[in-house]
């Protein structure tokens, strides 16, 4: 079950870098720096060193701002082609290195087209299809949302595993007290 959870969890964070190549790296370093929630094993540990979390702080700034002016955020995506798939291969091996066995070749070959195949909808069929019809005024609300989604799914891509650990220990704790309740019930009648 672990091994699944950590390949979900792989798979959704390597899809938000398609949307945003840092937030998933910065969400995923500063909840291993501050937390036991995740625990990356080396080289992958360096994402969470104070330094880099800085740097992928400005990084996040940075994209987010360009990505909002016009004509620059065409360049931002030209720009982001190489760099996102290459932050979801990262980020698909960092995670799932956590739990499992898979080959870091592998991982690192899923992550890229998990993020690159993201990434292309996005600059090669969404964006444009959004400047074309709104004029470039659709392009920031959709930035925004972008931004938000990829934050989003970067965290849940994280917690939902510890979620639904805590869903199942509850379950069982449930199924065991109504057992229970059934079997103090039934020795009351006899």
């Amino acid at each position: 079950m672990d091994a699944l959870l950590g390949i979900l969890s792989a798979f959704g964070l390597s899809a938000s870098a398609g949307l945003n190549a840092y937030i998933p790296l910065l969400i995923v370093g500063v909840i291993a720096h501050y937390t036991d929630l995740v625990k990356l094993n080396p080289p992958f540990d360096l994402l969470a060193n104070p330094w880099v979390l800085i740097v992928l702080g400005l990084l996040v700034i940075i994209e987010m701002v360009a990505d909002k002016v016009p004509a620059v955020n065409h360049l931002n995506d030209v720009i982001q082609t190489v760099i996102r798939p290459a932050a979801g291969a990262i980020i698909f091996a960092a995670s799932a290195d956590v739990i499992t066995d898979i080959h870091p070749v592998l991982a690192l070959i899923l992550g890229l087209l998990v993020a690159g195949g993201v990434h292309t909808v996005k600059a090669v069929a969404v964006r444009p299809a959004v400047t074309a019809t709104t004029g470039g005024a659709g392009n920031i609300p959709v930035s925004i949302a972008e931004d938000v989604i990829a934050t989003a799914l970067s965290i849940l891509a994280v917690v939902i595993p510890v979620l639904m650990a805590a869903f199942v220990i509850l379950l069982v704790a449930w199924i065991i007290w109504w057992l229970w309740q059934r079997a103090q019930k039934h020795k009351a009648q006899v």
